[in-house]
């Protein structure tokens, strides 16, 4: 396995691991091969890929708010889960965040998900019940 920086050409593999992985994905709104572009021209080095030869079997997704990381998706495809392409992947972002100086890394989870709560807190992020997520949607699609 090689963790590489993805790129737009990535695109339609991006979408198969998200599909292949049971996530939801918007290819109508915010993730949109103009939007994913856009979001990796701004992050470049916080979109990354876990290949086996030219295969992408993983990939994680990160933003930069200007004071936190973001951990924005994670997805592995479903027969190479629990081998630890997830973690390395997560390990490699982080550092990333690192380089950016971020010293807080964030993500949010739709639930139910057990399995990315489980995975998540066994690599060391907290749950925060004192706080909730709120969010404005000019449409259900973005």
């Amino acid at each position: 396995m090689e963790i590489k920086l993805l790129n737009i050409e990535d695109y339609e593999m991006m979408n198969k691991v998200f599909e292949d992985s049971g996530l939801s994905y918007r290819p109508e709104g915010r993730d949109s091969r103009e939007e994913i572009g856009r979001q990796m021209s701004e992050f470049s080095d916080l979109f990354l890929g876990a290949f086996e030869g030219d295969e992408l079997i993983g990939l994680v997704v990160g933003t930069d708010d200007g004071r936190k990381g973001w951990i924005n998706r994670l997805a592995v495809s479903p027969e190479h889960q629990r081998k630890g392409v997830g973690s390395a992947l997560v390990r490699e972002l982080e550092s990333a965040f690192q380089k950016r100086k971020k010293r807080i890394i964030s993500i949010l989870v739709e639930l139910p998900n057990e399995a990315s709560m489980s995975f998540f807190e066994e690599a060391g992020y907290e749950q925060w019940d004192s706080m909730a997520y709120l969010s404005k949607r000019e449409d259900e699609r973005v």
